[in-house]
């Protein structure tokens, strides 16, 4: 039976059927061949698996998240990056990465991160000289901390699917996502010397205080849904709900660039967004029920332990496992798959399941711009209008330095615990 669903999953996977699809046929055809339990329990575990009060956050973050793109946030926010960092050489590639760290404390979404910031910025790094497939890539590569940094749809997912607390998951997401972060800036900055790009990009630079004021209630949204769910004001539930009302508040109230006849579209981009990652958390939880009931998760269990001798090598299989998932399965889904089966694999290696939770999602986080299905690195090329094959000779020196960061965080555990320690 396990061999059976293995199968069916990827060969459905190649067959480019949509993943929610794929998984739920999956799972049907593991109960109809291999099981006695009848069908009627598919739509049943469905319904389940979506009855869940912390799920709610990710319609409301990806919500948040439309709404910030629409805002005037975005802009606030580039201007007040490059007052800080586009002094330098290269200053605009760096302030394409300090923008997403900031941008992704709001949107949660890497996507959304891609299509707001690189809009702005793959067009004014190019009009300053730099070749539009390196500043794609610089967007693409960059964007990817919008899975990492809370609040993070991926982390809410990791810890619903495997009963983790998502606040102490959202501290963890803090020091790998600044770690990240600040190796793209040497890199960027490094690169630009070498290749001599960059060398004007301070002569547009905005004072530091205008900018700070410019974008100052934007920079609040963070520190807003951040604090209000350590001080435990609200839930990461609530703090999604008030995300919305706020960015509602700023873009329809004090910057009054949304307006009342933009909502019904803004709600129907996020509708289709949300709406598909649900319908995917849905079909993975009846999979999910299949596994359990085909022992495949024990099966996994029984082998790694006889199989690895350590924790080390347990975490370095599981690294280049989910580097070759994450470039081919999209985030949710391999997140929602296999997080159940590994976690307590992980846990009996003696590695903290909020640790694993931040090495899963920032190995998924590396697939989402690279080739073959990398969703950034197509939406950066959209952006930048160039054929996504273009960008490929350019990632390589991001791809080195976020899994150079990756070694990192998987084994120095204290970069992503120590926030969560320190208050737990």
């Amino acid at each position: 039976m396990n061999l059976a669903i293995g199968s069916a999953l990827i060969a459905l996977f190649a067959l480019s059927i949509p993943i929610a699809v794929a998984i739920a046929l999956t799972a049907v055809i593991g109960l109809y061949f291999f099981s006695s339990v009848p069908l009627m329990v598919v739509p049943q575990r469905m319904f389940v698996g979506l009855d869940s009060f912390p799920l709610m956050a990710v319609p409301f973050f990806i919500l948040a998240g439309h709404i910030m793109s629409n805002g005037g946030i975005a802009t606030r926010m580039v201007e007040f990056a490059r007052s800080l960092v586009g002094g330098i050489q290269g200053g605009l590639a760096c302030t394409c990465v300090v923008t997403c760290m900031m941008f992704a404390a709001i949107s949660g979404s890497s996507v959304a991160t891609t299509f707001a910031i690189g809009a702005i910025l793959i067009p004014a790094m190019v009009a300053r000289g730099y070749p539009p497939p390196m500043a794609a890539s610089i967007q693409a590569s960059s964007s990817e901390l919008g899975i990492i940094i809370p609040p993070s749809v991926p982390l809410i997912l990791y810890g619903v699917s495997t009963e983790t607390s998502i606040t102490q998951l959202f501290l963890a997401g803090f020091g790998p996502g600044l770690l990240i972060g600040g190796a793209l800036i040497v890199m960027v900055i490094i690169w630009c010397r070498i290749k001599d790009y960059g060398t004007h990009d301070g002569d547009l630079r905005s004072p530091i205080w205008p900018a700070f004021r410019s974008a100052f209630l934007a920079l609040l949204m963070p520190v807003i849904i951040i604090g209000g769910i350590y001080g435990g004001i609200f839930t990461p539930t609530e703090a999604s709900a008030v995300a919305v009302l706020y960015g509602l508040f700023l873009g329809m109230v004090v910057y009054r660039t949304i307006k009342l006849s933009d909502l019904p579209r803004i709600f129907r981009e996020s509708a289709l967004s949300a709406g598909s990652i649900m319908l995917i958390i849905a079909a993975a939880s009846i999979l999910s029920f299949v596994i359990g009931r085909s022992g495949l998760a024990s099966d996994i269990g029984v082998w790694a332990q006889s199989t690895f001798d350590n924790r080390y090598t347990f975490l370095l299989a599981i690294n280049m496992l989910l580097l070759v998932v994450g470039m081919f399965i999209e985030t949710s889904a391999a997140i929602l798959i296999l997080a159940p089966i590994l976690a307590p694999i992980a846990i009996g290696f003696g590695i903290d399941p909020v640790h694993f939770g931040i090495v899963i999602v920032v190995n998924l986080a590396l697939g989402m711009f690279t080739p073959p299905l990398g969703v950034n690195l197509f939406a950066a090329a959209q952006v930048a209008k160039l054929p996504v094959e273009q960008l490929f000779r350019f990632l390589l020196s991001p791809v080195l330095t976020i899994i150079t960061c990756l070694m990192l965080i998987t084994y120095v555990p204290m970069i992503s615990l120590f926030l969560r320690d320190l208050l737990f």
